[in-house]
């Protein structure tokens, strides 16, 4: 089974959906995954969440039917925020 691998962007300014930044199978995903891993992105494993993602065209906002699974990324991600900013303190 090759490696899979999105990227999400969201602007809460905008007050739009977040979209697919990058996305890809393989090497591609390999390369997503280091790149996140050298900007110090935190990574979010959800095998049905890429699955939908890498099938969406990039550049486009998440269809509302990911929306719960998306909110549950941004959720983990926030904790995980300030639980790293707790720990520099």
């Amino acid at each position: 089974m090759p490696t899979k691998a999105a990227a999400l962007k969201y602007d809460a300014s905008t007050k739009e959906a977040p979209k697919v930044v990058a996305a890809g199978k393989g090497e591609l995903a390999k390369k997503i995954i280091e790149k996140a891993k050298e900007h110090n992105v935190p990574l979010f494993a959800n095998a049905m969440l890429v699955d939908s993602l890498i099938e969406l065209d990039i550049d486009a906002h998440i269809p509302q039917k990911l929306y719960g699974a998306v909110v549950d990324v941004f959720v983990w991600l926030m904790k995980n925020e300030k639980r790293y900013k707790e720990l520099q303190s």
